[in-house]
């Protein structure tokens, strides 16, 4: 298939609405037979459109076995306000997938750090559905995710399933917590000496703010992982999903066109860094 082809534009109809925190919202769009879920790669992404006022890169969700293609959408500007507030039956356009994901058949018989931070989760929850899929695959799956609050926390309802497959554990982690919760208060990498990581073995897909990639890669280093078994999607800041705005750009590189997955030592000497 040709690099127009496929990138061509597409009408997505949304088919339902799912309210993961008060500002965020997970759409699952009907491509009319167009493209399927099969299509995208986990930790590509898709501009999607809202007619005559614009359009944003945002990470595909969904799993190559779903039959909707999912996006989770934060309300932080006047394109995603009006994505967050689509009722189903609407229609939106949808371009890609663009960009290079994560090197899943890299993961196989390794141990599998699926670390994420705040709306991070969302590029990998396709590398969680391909794992608990084939959980034979991997020498055991680790998904490590923190977010500010409870509250903040998305894909609450899948918690349980992940959490219920052969192999998979589930840690999470918040800064503050509340009276409710019960669980671990604190940034994602507290969850590191509970997970029962082997660094021999492991090989760590990371996703979230930048300075959450940065003490992520700090204690995993640490620990003793390679370097070069180490993945981050550096999604910030793009825009144009080929390179030509320049808005993206790191060193040499342009996330949204030569990643926005990258092994960590691609892009090391770019990448905000003390002691890493």
């Amino acid at each position: 298939m040709s690099r127009q082809a496929l990138h061509a534009f597409m009408r997505g109809t949304v088919r339902e609405v799912a309210k993961e925190t008060p500002d965020t919202f997970s759409l699952l769009l009907d491509l009319g037979g167009k493209r399927t879920p099969a299509d995208f790669m986990p930790g590509q992404f898709n501009m999607l459109y809202v007619f005559g006022v614009g359009e944003v890169p945002i990470s595909v969700a969904s799993s190559r076995r779903e039959k909707l293609l999912m996006h989770t959408v934060r309300s932080v500007g006047t394109v995603t306000n009006l994505l967050t507030g689509l009722s189903v039956g609407e229609n939106i356009g949808v371009r890609g997938p663009f960009g290079k994901g994560w090197p899943v058949a890299e993961a196989a018989e390794k141990q599998l750090l699926v670390i994420a931070g705040g709306l991070g989760l969302p590029p990998l929850r396709p590398v969680i559905e391909e794992a608990i899929g084939k959980p034979r695959r991997f020498a055991g799956v680790k998904v490590l995710y923190g977010a500010r609050t409870p509250s903040d926390l998305i894909y609450t309802h899948e918690y349980s399933r992940w959490q219920a497959a052969n192999g998979c554990d589930l840690l999470l982690t918040v800064d503050r917590g509340d009276g409710d919760w019960r669980g671990n208060v604190g940034v994602v990498t507290t969850l590191f000496p509970k997970a029962g990581i082997n660094p021999g073995r492991a090989i760590a897909f990371i996703c979230g703010p930048e300075l959450m990639l940065k003490f992520s890669i700090l204690e995993l280093v640490k620990m003793g992982v390679p370097a070069e078994r180490i993945f981050i999607s550096l999604e910030r800041n793009m825009s144009c999903a080929s390179g030509t705005c320049g808005h993206c750009q790191l060193g040499p590189f342009f996330i949204c066109r030569d990643g926005p997955v990258f092994s960590y030592p691609k892009v090391r000497d770019f990448f905000p860094r003390e002691g890493v």
